[in-house]
């Protein structure tokens, strides 16, 4: 299937950060799109505002006839969109042959020069990084992206009137594990910035995840160029260089300094040494530039400007994302939603504001991620003053028996609040934390907003 034969798509599961993006690439060439989603929210009030055609109720009769009768048409769906949804079932016994996201972006990519940013950890800061460095370099490139970056304030961006680097377009795009996406993908550049265990309703056991990294690395096409943090013991076919601290690295960084909220570091690779300051804050960020840059250099921008746009980096909403920021209050939101993530939040938080009580509000996602990592969340969130827990997000899951708050709440060694999303507000209302922070990747971004207004009052 050439994607230049299609006329009309449908999405199911439009709303996904990942099929939103592949969504607008679509409507950009000239494709109808129209979309299902299970939830009007500001995300996908933004995408009609944009002119897709979105409905929210499962309904079969509002899919296009020219997807069912396969005229020139095109569906793509999640894997999050359940098997029992029944336009998915409908589609199925119309034989309407079904594609997933990452197919669709294996297609795109194939005549690109595909920047490929994977881990479990790390990827969405890294590739909106190399978006914004490649734009304010002037390189012409298309990026699809798993975060709203917020310098471009979308997902999904495009230029064509800088210059051209390669003979081929170049594309930016977040590489995921998740259902082993990623293997749809065959690089030029690829950035590995962690194999952590996760998704292990997927995988099963954490050596399975390590494993797929693996098939990733070795589906680098020819001459191609691995990026990899040099905690990680995974081998390439091509050209590796490996980033982090160590001296054998051959993209490094020491030096760390703290300015106010912005972090400063000196940047090593090959006869190249720069000092660097990067326009978010975060210890693990200092490490995501690290391999943005060097995945810049090797696709051939100038080093001057890549340092000049590290700088001016604004980050991914919802990554270390301030929701308030006075001399009395400090909020902080961000999407952290596995015990490393966590860990590497709350420590810069730690670093930057040493001398506050530090709250927590945090939403667990999925019951089996909370069941498989019920110790590293407990290690995690003992790291906070004050915890505020509240139920798990589902998700695409079932309840598992026995998996629940307080399944959590008695593996930590501090005593957690444990509240009900709604009852965040009133909570507030006793009394504000002068140093929050919001952490979940379920539907607690819904608390941001009602958060910063709660607090506008005090400020």
């Amino acid at each position: 299937m050439k994607l230049s034969d299609i006329k009309i798509a449908y999405f199911l599961g439009i709303g996904g950060i990942g099929m939103s993006a592949i969504a607008r690439y679509f409507k950009a060439i000239g494709i109808e799109v129209h979309g299902y989603d299970k939830t009007r929210n500001d995300f996908t009030i933004q995408l009609e505002k944009e002119g897709f055609i979105i409905h929210y109720d499962q309904d079969p009769g509002a899919i296009p006839t020219q997807v069912i009768t396969g005229r020139r048409g095109i569906v793509i769906y999640t894997p999050a969109i359940p098997k029992d949804h029944s336009e998915f079932i409908f589609l199925q016994s119309k034989y309407v042959k079904l594609y997933k996201r990452a197919e669709i972006l294996g297609m795109i990519s194939r005549d690109s020069y595909t920047i490929a940013v994977a881990g479990t950890h790390g990827k969405t800061t890294t590739s909106c990084m190399i978006a914004h460095i490649l734009n304010e370099c002037g390189i012409n490139f298309t990026a699809f992206l798993g975060g709203v970056s917020s310098n471009f304030h979308t997902n999904y961006f495009h230029r064509q009137d800088g210059i051209s680097l390669r003979q081929q377009p170049v594309m930016v795009v977040e590489a995921d594990e998740f259902d082993r996406s990623f293997l749809h993908l065959s690089p030029d550049i690829a950035i590995i910035t962690s194999t952590d265990a996760d998704h292990l309703d997927i995988y099963g056991v954490a050596e399975e995840v390590k494993q797929s990294f693996q098939e990733f690395a070795d589906r680098m096409r020819e001459n191609g160029v691995l990026i990899m943090n040099d905690q990680l013991d995974l081998h390439g076919n091509e050209m590796v260089f490996r980033y982090g601290t160590k001296d054998s690295s051959e993209a490094r960084y020491d030096n760390i300094e703290i300015s106010g909220h912005k972090f400063h570091f000196t940047y090593h690779f090959k006869e190249i040494s720069a000092r660097v300051l990067i326009g978010l804050p975060g210890f693990h960020n200092v490490e995501n530039a690290t391999a943005a840059i060097t995945a810049c250099l090797s696709l051939g921008a100038p080093l001057d400007k890549i340092i000049a746009a590290c700088a001016t980096f604004k980050g991914v909403k919802r990554r270390f994302d301030y929701v308030i920021e006075t001399e009395k209050y400090v909020v902080i939101d961000d999407y952290a939603h596995h015990p490393t993530e966590l860990k590497a939040c709350i420590r810069s938080v730690r670093q930057l504001y040493p001398d506050k009580k530090l709250t927590g509000i945090f939403q667990p996602h999925l019951y089996s991620r909370t069941r498989d990592f019920a110790d590293g969340f407990a290690e995690a969130l003992d790291m906070l003053d004050e915890c505020w827990l509240l139920d798990i997000y589902p998700a695409r899951e079932l309840p598992i028996e026995g998996i629940n708050t307080e399944f959590l709440a008695l593996k930590m060694k501090r005593t957690p609040l444990l509240m009900a999303k709604e009852n965040v507000i009133r909570k507030l209302e006793e009394g504000k934390p002068e140093l929050l922070v919001i952490l979940g990747a379920g539907d607690i971004d819904q608390l941001v907003k009602p958060i910063q207004n709660a607090y506008a009052q005090d400020c």
